[in-house]
């Protein structure tokens, strides 16, 4: 077993490493421009230019890749010569980056050709001082240049007296800014530190919106499989055990019948019949046709936002297991040693609970584990039918806009969990069938 299970350790590591790369690059080559989408179509040829090098983007790609790996802090520090470190921001609590120079954190920026130091005070707020005599000297060109940590969370170049255009977007439209920066590094630590970078679509830390979103649906699924999986594991065993009778045909035309409806029809009916027409003459009815979040904490403070959500994830996951349960005891149901066992008169009830259920079990745990992939990763059409700020509907969202770091991140999540749950089901089947054995 324990051979067993480092094997699944390595090899589940080796196939994250290889999807993360087969996704980085298969996103960031169909992507397309994605400045065109968050300068608009209006936008020149130099503003998108412009902007393209501050999000790191005229790098070549194998670097992207490295950058949202491992992050970029790394490279980015032997270019600065300090430590680079990242402390919350007072107001939103997001990570700012400064560079550690004697005990204190710094940033830089030019103006009017002078380097002007921010000094981080404990309030948060800074202290412009000049930078002093910092510039260094570049022995190909000669010229004055220096690397420093800019207010925009990004390693840059300043070159003495050539200071290049910069287009920078406001809510006013777009400014030029004159001395600005002949390099950028845009600083992250890497998806394996838990920073995917900057959102493209938000201007905020990926990790800052994702994070809120992955536990809502986490809570949705968890709920959902609480729900659905004893029910469904239940009414599976209940007609399997009454094969051909009403019972097993009531169950199995229902299961068939729910699996067979798209999670939105399911989902629209439900809002007509619970979350409209009920609360028009219930109007404390729990179901509410759309889950609006008034705060990041809603789901826990209204846990009735989850009810129509869940009844519809149990509608359509409900009959599929069901009826691989029914179909995986009938076989059990019909085998040999069960046979005998009854005919030997062993209780009924012992035949099924400890011989036959164990057993039959087998399939269903194969469907339940790539069901959890399910609930988690492929709640899109739920969480937009119903509003509800999940795991899915930011995917969807991300890849509207074409935001690849949001993408590639939420992506990585869940396969992350699809591998995790197949060495779960790996090994409940050593648990439900102890004959079997991994070399």
């Amino acid at each position: 077993m324990a051979r067993f299970l480092a094997r699944s350790v390595i090899s589940t590591f080796v196939t994250m490493i290889l999807v993360s790369a087969a996704l980085f690059f298969m996103i960031e080559v169909g992507s397309g421009d994605i400045t065109v989408k968050i300068l608009g179509i209006e936008s020149t040829a130099e503003q998108r230019a412009s902007y393209r090098a501050q999000l790191g983007l005229d790098a070549p790609a194998w670097r992207r890749y490295i950058d949202w790996a491992v992050g970029s802090d790394w490279r980015a520090e032997r270019e600065v010569g300090y430590d680079l470190v990242t402390v919350p921001n007072p107001q939103n609590d997001e990570p700012e980056w400064w560079a550690e120079v004697d005990g204190e954190l710094l940033r830089w920026e030019l103006e009017d050709g002078e380097l002007i130091a921010l000094v981080r005070q404990e309030d948060g707020s800074s202290d412009r001082q000049p930078a002093g005599d910092v510039w260094q000297v570049d022995p190909e060109t000669g010229n004055d240049f220096f690397w420093g940590v800019s207010t925009n969370n990004s390693a840059v170049k300043w070159v003495r007296g050539e200071g290049a255009e910069v287009w920078v977007r406001t809510t006013a439209g777009f400014r030029r800014e004159g001395d600005g920066p002949q390099q950028y590094i845009p600083l992250r630590k890497g998806l394996l530190r838990g920073d995917a970078g900057e959102s493209l679509q938000f201007g905020r830390p990926v990790s800052s919106i994702l994070w809120p979103r992955v536990r809502n649906t986490a809570v949705l699924a968890g709920v959902a499989f609480i729900v659905v999986m004893p029910l469904a594991l239940v009414l599976g065993i209940i007609a399997g055990i009454n094969e051909g009778k009403f019972v097993d045909r009531l169950i199995s035309i229902t299961s068939l019948g729910a699996t067979a409806t798209p999670e939105f029809v399911t989902g629209i009916f439900l809002i007509i019949t619970l979350g409209i027409w009920l609360r028009n003459v219930w109007p404390d009815s729990p179901f509410k046709a759309v889950a609006i979040f008034t705060s990041a904490d809603a789901i826990f403070e209204d846990p009735t936002l989850l009810a129509l959500p869940v009844l519809t994830l149990t509608a359509v996951e409900l009959g599929y297991i069901a009826r691989m349960t029914r179909a995986s005891m009938v076989e059990v149901m019909n085998t040999a040693y069960i046979r005998t066992a009854i005919i030997k008169g062993m209780p009924y009830r012992r035949v099924v609970l400890r011989h036959a259920v164990r057993n039959a079990l087998m399939a269903p745990i194969t469907i339940i584990m790539l069901h959890v992939n399910y609930l988690v990763g492929g709640v899109v059409v739920v969480e937009v039918i119903f509003g509800f700020p999940g795991l899915g509907s930011y995917i969807y969202n991300a890849a509207i806009f074409g935001d690849f770091n949001a993408v590639e991140a939420a992506a990585m999540i869940t396969v992350g969990l699809a591998v995790s749950t197949r060495l779960l089901g790996d090994l409940a089947y050593t648990f439900l069938n102890p004959r079997i054995r991994y070399a």
